[in-house]
């Protein structure tokens, strides 16, 4: 069964990101300045899961120039617990070295934000039944590590009203300019299916559209395609602006089904900068094994994906 975004990766050597520990003296940034929304002129999402592999620490700083954003996969709220990444809670020491170098990409004007949710459920069922006890655990964990925002990844039953809920409860409390995004699949956005959550996207971004920074669309896994530009077209033909939709993508064949080549990718954001001047952007699932082009590692996935679209 391919990997799911948010699923703890299930290859022997591969061990699930866990949590992004309290920074060493010195080296954790300012708080993020939530006042004014970072707008590149095509984002370029690297979701990071995957922090070791085969035993060796994965680093996010090769993403520094080729990547916008870090989105920090897959926190999860716990029942008489506290929340955690992946397996382990954020206070987890071995996990200070990446938490060092997010901090550094922060502090060279990359984004960071932290994934809620994804294809391990029971996240959003805890908000919808106890919010007062369970977002506390989401609120205080931006706070302490400092993110620049939150993606909010819904992969089960989670209504319209708690959805806005939400993200109303987040822009309280970190400021207008705090990024709230969503992952819904991409079908979902092109009006059908209801899978990422179960109500209709439209309406969300009718009530609510002014608070979401981006959807960070999932056409992959068999809920939409990136061979071409159709399934992109489709979501714009049902009322999203192309700036607010990035089109996300699989890095590898490995991840799930629907994986595009970088050739094949390359002509399909191409395609659609020209089309739409103010596109999106890409994301790709996920950084760690996302297939090199003409470089020596996988950060050059994203690069060539910028280059598409410049």
């Amino acid at each position: 069964m391919p990997r799911l975004r948010g699923s703890v990766p299930l290859t022997a050597g591969v061990l699930a990101l866990a949590a992004i520990a309290a920074t060493p003296a010195g080296a954790r940034p300012a708080p993020p300045d939530h006042s004014r929304p970072a707008t590149p002129a095509h984002h370029v999402v690297a979701y990071y899961q995957t922090q070791y592999d085969n035993g060796g620490y994965v680093s996010p700083l090769p993403l520094r120039g080729a990547a916008t954003d870090v989105d920090v996969a897959a926190f999860h709220l716990n029942a008489g617990s506290t929340i955690t990444l992946n397996d382990d809670p954020p206070s987890a020491a071995k996990y200070n070295r990446m938490w060092q170098d997010l901090a550094a990409l922060q502090q060279s004007g990359l984004k960071v934000e932290a994934m809620l949710g994804g294809a391990a459920r029971g996240s959003y069922a805890d908000l919808h039944d106890s919010f007062a006890t369970y977002y506390p655990q989401l609120r205080d964990t931006l706070r302490a590590h400092h993110f620049n925002g939150v993606d909010l990844d819904i992969e089960e039953t989670f209504s319209l009203a708690d959805t806005e809920h939400l993200i109303k409860q987040l822009h309280a409390d970190f400021g207008s300019g705090f990024i709230v995004n969503l992952a819904p699949v991409a079908s979902d956005l092109s009006g059908s299916s209801e899978f990422s959550g179960g109500f209709d996207y439209s309406r969300l971004d009718r009530d609510m559209g002014s608070r979401i920074s981006w959807y960070n669309a999932q056409f992959y896994c068999g809920w939409g395609d990136l061979s071409s530009t159709g399934d992109y077209e489709a979501v714009v033909a049902n009322g999203f602006a192309p700036s607010r939709v990035v089109a996300g993508a699989v890095t590898n064949s490995a991840n799930c089904d629907g994986y595009v080549d970088p050739a094949t990718l390359d002509s399909t954001l191409t395609a659609l900068t020209g089309e739409y001047p103010g596109f999106g952007g890409v994301a790709g699932w996920e950084y760690f094994n996302a297939v090199p082009v003409g470089g020596s590692g996988p950060a050059s996935w994203y690069a060539a994906a910028s280059g598409a679209m410049n």
